[in-house]
Order: C-alpha cells, then sequence, then structure tokens
C-alpha cells in the first residue's frame, strides 16, 4: 500500500503583510504544517502565531534552525534573501523565497548552486505564474496557436510605491521599480515562450522624471526596456512606482502573433483582479475572469512537492536566467 504524502513541517522567516499572506494559504491548504514563526517585530509574530495557532514564535533565522524543520519560507528584506537562502539550504532545509531571490544575477547563480550542490527544492514567489489564464496563454503561445509570435508588451505601473525605507536604498533592495516589479514581467515573458536567449538588450531608467543611471546611487521609478530575443520575438518591458496613471495599479501581459493575440491584464486598477482574452482580428474571447485567488498558489505548490520530493528542481536554473536579464537591464 502506497503511503500518503507526508506534511513537510515549515518555518516562515519574516511575517509582515506578504509573509503572513503566504502562511495563511499554506495553512488554509492543509498541505504542511506552520511550526515556527521569526521576525524582529513581536507585533507582526503575534499576528502570524494567531494564523498558526501551536507555532514557536522567534525573533531570527537562528531561531527557526533550532527547530525540526523540512523548509524555511523567506519573506525578508531583499538584501537579505540570499545569506538567509544559503544559510537555510546548508542546515538541510528546502526554500521558498520571496522575489527577488537575490540583488545580482552573481548572488543569484550562488544562491541556485547551493541548491543544487545540497540537493534541496529552491522556490521562488513568481506568483503571477499561477494566474488563472497563465497556463492558457503559455499554451496559446507554445502550441503555435497564435502563429508565430513576434511581439510581446509587459506593463506594471504601480501607483504607489513601497513604504519600506530599505527598498529606496540599493544597496539593500537591489534596485527599484525593475527589481520589483520588473521581475515578474521578464520572468512572465521568458516563461510563456519557454525561455529563448536573450540576445541584446536597451533600456532607459528614470527617477524623480529624470533620466537615471544606477552608478548615481539612490533607485530608478520608472523603466522602459526592449529585450530582442533569438527567436526573433521582441519584448517591450515597462514599469514603474507612483506613476500617474489614472488607476491604483496597470498590469498586462501581451502576446501578438501572425494569427492572433492573446493577454493578461487587470481590471479596473486591481492589484487581484484578472481577465485573461484571446484575439483574432478585432474580436475577442474572454478565457478568465475574476474572481480568482491566485496569490499563494505558488508557495502551496511548493510545500506540496516538498512533502513529496524535497530534491532540486533544475527549473531553478530559470532564477538565475531572469536575474541576468535584470542585470543587463540596469547595465545597457
Amino acid at each position: 500500500m502506497s503511503q500518503s504524502p507526508r506534511k513537510p513541517r515549515l518555518g516562515f522567516l519574516g511575517t509582515g503583510w506578504i509573509g503572513r499572506h503566504r502562511l495563511d494559504a499554506v495553512a488554509r491548504s492543509r498541505v504542511a504544517e506552520v511550526t515556527a514563526v521569526a521576525d524582529p517585530s513581536t507585533e507582526a509574530t503575534a499576528e502570524a502565531a494567531r494564523l498558526a495557532r501551536g507555532a514557536v514564535v522567534g525573533t531570527s533565522l537562528e531561531d527557526l534552525l533550532e527547530q525540526d524543520l523540512d523548509g524555511i519560507v523567506i519573506a525578508t528584506p531583499s538584501a537579505l534573501h540570499a545569506d538567509h537562502a544559503i544559510a537555510a539550504m546548508q542546515h538541510g532545509l528546502a526554500v521558498f523565497c520571496q522575489k527577488p531571490l537575490a540583488r545580482t544575477s552573481a548572488e543569484a547563480k550562488l544562491v541556485v548552486d547551493v541548491a543544487r550542490d545540497t540537493d534541496h527544492l529552491l522556490g521562488l514567489d513568481l506568483s503571477y505564474r499561477h494566474l488563472a489564464g497563465a497556463a492558457d496563454v503559455r499554451h496559446l503561445v507554445q502550441s503555435g496557436a497564435l502563429g508565430n509570435v513576434f511581439a510581446c508588451d509587459v506593463t506594471f505601473h504601480n501607483a504607489y510605491g513601497p513604504d519600506k525605507a530599505w527598498a529606496r536604498n540599493r544597496a539593500l533592495a537591489g534596485g527599484g521599480c525593475l527589481i520589483d516589479l520588473g521581475v515578474h514581467l521578464v520572468d512572465l515573458a521568458l516563461w510563456m515562450l519557454d525561455f529563448p536567449e536573450v540576445t541584446h538588450v536597451t533600456s532607459r531608467l528614470f527617477a524623480g522624471g529624470r533620466p537615471f543611471r544606477p552608478v548615481s546611487g539612490g533607485v530608478e521609478d520608472y523603466v522602459s526596456a526592449r529585450l530582442d530575443l533569438d527567436t526573433g520575438t521582441t519584448v517591450s518591458l515597462s514599469c514603474s512606482w507612483n506613476l500617474a496613471a489614472g488607476q491604483e495599479a496597470v498590469i498586462r501581459v501581451a502576446f501578438y502573433g501572425t494569427r492572433g493575440g492573446a493577454a493578461i491584464e487587470n481590471v479596473n486598477g486591481s492589484f487581484y483582479d484578472f481577465r485573461t482574452e484571446r484575439y483574432r482580428g478585432t474580436s475577442r474571447d474572454i478565457l478568465t475572469s475574476p474572481p480568482d485567488p491566485w496569490g499563494g498558489r505558488a508557495i502551496v505548490e511548493w510545500a506540496s512537492r516538498l512533502g513529496v520530493n524535497p530534491g532540486f528542481d533544475p527549473a531553478a536554473h530559470e532564477f538565475v536566467t531572469v536575474a541576468d536579464v535584470l542585470d543587463r537591464v540596469y547595465a545597457s
């Protein structure tokens, strides 16, 4: 008789809003046990402990490493992601990390190399892959249903900016709106196109409405970039913080081919509601509509896999590819 996968025991490092949201998703799914939480903020850990009754409460990674765990979920400031992930895996634990995995592609490669060498499952919260329509659009793109896909437009404008001071410190965050929002856009474009090679990158960065170069310090708040792929496809990317876009957010991923197009876009400026459409000339078909509780699907999928196979997933190399493209956008 085959045994049911056992539930992994998880610790959550960083229990701010995003950490608690992912914790709640795991708790509700019941695919894993949340047995420990840690954050310097006693208020944050109190809220997390309320969601995971009976969890051990601590303040640091060291506190979590003292527990009997199978994996750690990391939702700390970006500058700490790589070090925390490496320490956890070297301690024998699988890791699920908030984006970005690291501040640079070199840091990201180091994390993935450690995951491979220690044979631990490494997940990254690329949550938009799990929108209800994402798999549909990916299938349309890769199956040839859209014909030769020659153009991709990806956009993420956030009318707000981060409320944490570290997010506007280049040394701590690795960058501004590009590494915060653009990481999702680059990932979605390449993932849906099956990760072709990016042959050429051009970009313009702005801060406060003026041209910006990373060597000047600080972070960018608007980015426009073009990625040329070896398939002949061109990806046009734009992302921003605090843009006067007339609504809270503009989020769109669109593909155009010789036999039609397809897109995922947010509805009425929402950060959470999305619609998926397929285009045929001047007509359109709606493939998916809200509501869709997609936010916690990435971590639930990771935790489910952890219970079955905690070993390294080679798909983690995609995280380095995305980080390398972000580095090239900053450098071009």
